[in-house]
């Protein structure tokens, strides 16, 4: 199919200094959790972009010293020669596939405290960064930075320059942002100098033109230097000599490096979730870039429509087309508009458990991509199956985990029949998918129903109860049981550990919530589920005219959506919409008009006037009809798979439903997953220093 000519415009080359990026579509840098102990892990997670059209792939946060060790949190460093060969088997993977390769060079300063190799934490004034911040708390302070600190800062950077440019990268990044060390200097929060790096904006400034000077030079000007700025904070600073400080900011820098590539200040912000925020969401942060500087300039927004794309481009907002989360949800995004392919896009969701991965410390996770780091450890592919599949296999269950699998399975050539009870497939999105502020979830579905409905070996069965002789009269060579879990209405004590179901009237579960019910009011929401489901039910039943109350055993609404950046949003959405909030509780009774708690560590009883009450804390899998089947079906051609498994977030039942997929009738050894290992210096002989 040819390419719409509206988006021509998106496969011109640009020019960054000495390179060419081939097209505007920049993978720009991003956590993978994919460190240096994980190399050919790495290499293929960013290949696999770069073969999806991305004319730039970019590392994550390089440390260039020890002084920046980000640990419990996955980062890659540069110290020294022995990290050289992880880097290169990426940048050689990169230009295998005709992309660009850049290197996020970075120092955490103050947001960095070192857990691990115990360097004093550098900052511009001994201000800590983040110290409170739940998941970054340190009782350690960082050192205010002598003239000799600021003079090996610089020289790491040149340091870790060389050793980029040795390693095979085309982009080095200078970083001044996300409240890292440059960065620092730049806000008079942090900044509180005397000499020529602090005080006013123009002493503020000197030290990021320094290190991008120094980037240069150590590398003879053969490298492009990019410089990775946050906006938001500066934007909002007023100036004397500009309408912002940011402007100001950027007028002194306009001609510093080869490209600018521009961010929000805080990852709740700059990686805000769909539930929240809107693609483009930065737009009118950085919008005005292009109005200081003639060099080329990359932002994101999680952007997945190219009619979108197109608009930031002609519109002068940016001049390359940044992905994070939706380079990890369709690697072939680019690819997919350039062959007129754009209703096979895998568009990012923004629920952000990519994020999560990285505050786990493990390997990127994607809800709608399956094979997001997977592609060497398991030889997956997000575009290509083996087709080796033979025979017929009945799915039944058509939520998220049963269409991954009858999406893989299909692929991989066998005839399947996919069955479910409802009229419309879609499992537990059907519902979720229309609270509050989830409406971009329901892309999970309709990129598998889009694709399954091309495929001429797939046969849909809406509003099919299938019994266990219904099935065994089916035939099929295997059967796929993917029918999900439901919620329990039990409380739970101070451990937080499910105890026994509440029997007492107007009690409800998400099940009752989703077949309709809407409790009468005055209405609590006990949440110890501790993710997005409690509070998008508060908000909906807030939405339905219920006065509701939300009680959590945690610190904070949503807790676990810390992970996602989600709870920062979430407490606001509360105060604007009058949801109570009580945290730090259990529920010990309820008796139909009187809710009775306990504060969580001291046992106080408390009380709360509510006529109905919502439990979002219990979920348990299991499937009857995978018991009734198991005992007359052969254990080889019986699959359970998604929540029905093992109940968890959307994330977790797309994975298991494309594991079980790809595992069918496969051997456990052909299945079994390669291990991966850092190099040893000693195996490896080093290339030499460009002249």
């Amino acid at each position: 199919m040819p390419r719409d000519p509206r988006h021509d415009i998106l496969f011109e080359p640009v020019k960054i200094g000495p390179k060419v990026a081939r097209n505007r579509f920049f993978q720009v840098p991003h956590a993978s959790g994919m460190t240096n102990a994980a190399p050919h892990v790495r290499a293929a997670f960013r290949e696999m972009k770069a073969e999806g059209g991305w004319a730039v792939v970019s590392t994550g946060a390089c440390s260039i010293h020890p002084s920046s060790d980000d640990s419990p949190f996955p980062c890659a460093t540069l110290w020294d020669e022995a990290d050289l060969r992880s880097h290169m088997l990426m940048t050689e993977a990169a230009h295998r596939q005709g992309a660009l390769a850049a290197v996020e060079l970075w120092h955490g300063g103050a947001a960095a405290v070192n857990r691990t190799t115990r360097h004093a934490p550098l900052s511009p004034s001994g201000v800590p960064w983040m110290a409170t911040h739940v998941g970054f708390m340190s009782s350690a302070r960082p050192k205010v930075m002598d003239a000799q600190d600021i003079r090996d800062l610089i020289r790491w950077h040149a340091e870790a320059a060389v050793m980029a440019e040795r390693a095979g990268f085309d982009i080095l990044y200078v970083y001044a942002g996300m409240g890292y060390l440059p960065y620092q200097f730049l806000l008079s929060d942090y900044n509180r100098r005397t000499d020529d790096y602090g005080g006013s904006v123009r002493n503020r400034v000197r030290l990021v033109e320094q290190l991008i000077d120094a980037v240069r030079e150590a590398t003879g000007g053969r490298c492009a230097v990019a410089l990775r700025i946050s906006m938001q904070e500066l934007r909002g600073r007023p100036s004397e000599v500009a309408p912002s400080e940011a402007h100001e900011v950027i007028e002194h820098l306009k001609d510093a490096p080869d490209l600018f590539d521009v961010k929000m200040d805080y990852s709740a912000t700059d990686c805000a979730a769909s539930r929240y925020t809107a693609e483009g969401s930065h737009e009118p942060v950085v919008d005005f870039l292009k109005t200081i500087t003639d060099k080329p300039v990359v932002g994101v927004g999680r952007f997945t429509s190219p009619d979108t794309m197109v608009s930031m481009v002609k519109r002068g907002v940016l001049d390359l087309i940044g992905g994070a989360r939706p380079s990890i949800a369709d690697p072939f995004l680019p690819k997919k508009i350039e062959e007129g392919r754009v209703e096979d896009i895998r568009e990012c969701i923004g629920c952000n458990m990519c994020i999560s991965s990285w505050h786990d410390g493990v390997w990127v996770r994607c809800t709608q991509n399956p094979t997001a780091g997977e592609e060497w450890r398991r030889g997956w592919h997000p575009e290509i199956v083996r087709k080796d599949g033979r025979g017929q296999v009945l799915v039944v269950g058509g939520g998220p985990a049963g269409l991954e699998a009858a999406l893989t399975l299909a692929r991989r050539g066998h005839e399947v029949a996919l069955a479910d009870a409802a009229r419309e497939f879609g499992g537990r999105l059907r519902w979720e998918s229309r609270l509050p502020g989830l409406n971009q979830w329901h892309r999970v579905v309709d990129y598998r129903m889009g694709q399954l409905r091309k495929l001429p070996n797939v046969t849909l069965y809406p509003e099919s109860t299938l019994s266990a002789a219904d099935v065994r009269d089916f035939a099929a060579d295997h059967v796929v049981i993917a029918t999900g879990a439901r919620w329990l209405p039990h409380l739970c004590g101070a451990n937080e550990l499910p105890s026994v179901p509440l029997e007492a009237p107007r009690v409800y579960t998400p099940d009752d919530i989703a077949a309709g019910v809407v409790p009468e009011g005055p209405v609590a929401v006990f949440d110890y589920d501790n993710y997005y489901l409690g509070s998008a039910i508060a908000e909906h039943l807030v939405g339905k005219g219920c006065a509701v109350t939300y009680v959590t055993t945690a610190g904070a609404a949503a807790a676990w959506g810390f992970m996602t950046n989600e709870q920062p949003l979430v407490h606001q959405s509360f105060a604007a919409k009058g949801i109570a909030l009580r945290t730090l509780e259990v529920v010990t009774g309820f008796d139909g008009e009187r809710l009775r708690l306990a504060q969580i560590f001291s046992g106080e009883a408390r009380e709360v006037a509510v006529r109905s009450l919502v439990i979002v804390g219990y979920r348990q899998g299991g499937s009857a009809l995978h018991e009734a089947l198991a005992g007359v079906m052969p254990r080889e051609r019986l699959h359970l798979t998604g929540d029905a498994l093992a109940p968890g977030a959307i994330v977790h039942a797309v994975y298991q439903g494309h594991k079980t997929a790809r595992e069918v009738g496969v051997s456990a050894a052909d299945a079994r997953p390669r291990r991966d290992a850092p190099f040893a210096p000693r195996d490896f002989q080093m290339p030499e220093a460009a002249e």
